[in-house]
This record gives C-alpha cells, sequence and structure tokens, in this order.
C-alpha cells in the first residue's frame, strides 16, 4: 500500500480549527497511515490518546463517528510526521520502516518508542524533529 503525499496539515494552512469532514478524511488517512507502519491494535489505540479498542475497530470499518478536538490535534501530528518522512524518504517504504528503527538521536529508541509514550507532547516533538531534520537539507 502507498499513501498519497500530503502537502499540508490543516494547521499549516493556519487553519486554527479541524472541520467535523477533515476529521473524518483524517480519520480514514490515520488508519491507512497505521496499516503502513503495521502498527499493532494496541499501539494505535496509546497513538491516538488511548482511544478503545472498540472505538478503533469501529475506526478501522470506517466509522470514526465524532471526534474530539484533542484527537484531531494528535492526527494532525501525525499527518505532518507522514509528510516529514515522505521528505525525508524518496522510497516510501524505507519511511515506514524509520518510525520503528532504533535511532541514536533517541539514545538507541526508535520513533515510534517516543510516540507510544502517549502525550499529545510526544508526537509534537517527534514532528518538530522531522521538521527540523527536513529543513536542515
Amino acid at each position: 500500500m502507498q499513501l498519497q503525499r500530503i502537502s499540508a496539515t490543516p494547521i499549516q494552512n493556519g487553519l486554527t480549527e479541524i472541520s467535523d469532514e477533515e476529521a473524518a478524511a483524517l480519520a480514514r488517512t490515520t488508519v491507512n497511515l497505521f496499516n503502513a507502519w503495521k502498527l499493532t491494535d494496541a499501539q494505535s489505540c496509546i497513538l491516538l490518546g488511548g482511544l478503545s479498542p472498540r472505538t478503533w475497530a469501529r475506526w478501522k470499518e470506517g466509522n470514526a463517528g465524532r471526534i474530539p478536538r484533542d484527537l484531531k490535534m494528535r492526527m494532525a501530528h501525525l499527518m505532518g510526521i507522514h509528510k516529514g518522512l515522505r521528505h525525508l524518504f524518496k522510497d516510501p517504504a524505507r519511511g515506514y520502516d524509520w518510525i520503528k528503527t532504533p535511532n541514536a538521536a533517541f539514545g538507541g529508541k526508535s520513533a515510534l518508542d517516543i510516540m507510544l509514550g502517549g502525550e499529545l507532547s510526544d508526537l509534537a516533538v517527534m514532528r518538530e524533529w522531522l521538521d527540523a531534520e527536513r529543513s536542515a537539507w
């Protein structure tokens, strides 16, 4: 599976609020992204802020329902991380694999290990790190 390139997330476009329609699209894309990253259901639920396994199962069936603001922000950061990886790695598979690869920059942990801290700030830190790496080129 190959995910589409993301040109900009709603936050980067200067929008401060993600609409319900955008959130539904983000939910579908997040399911596809997590499949590409080969995440377990438990890992997926943690990255989504402690989403229940039952709710995650509904997301995978295409029924995300109403999405709270915090979850919208998490997904926006995840899309920013995906975008950063697509810029750093021309081969999408390398970017997908990088998520789980131990990295000296993270003290031997992988990006996924960092993000699995479960806090919104863990996603923000990874997104900022990737943005900084990309701008250093």
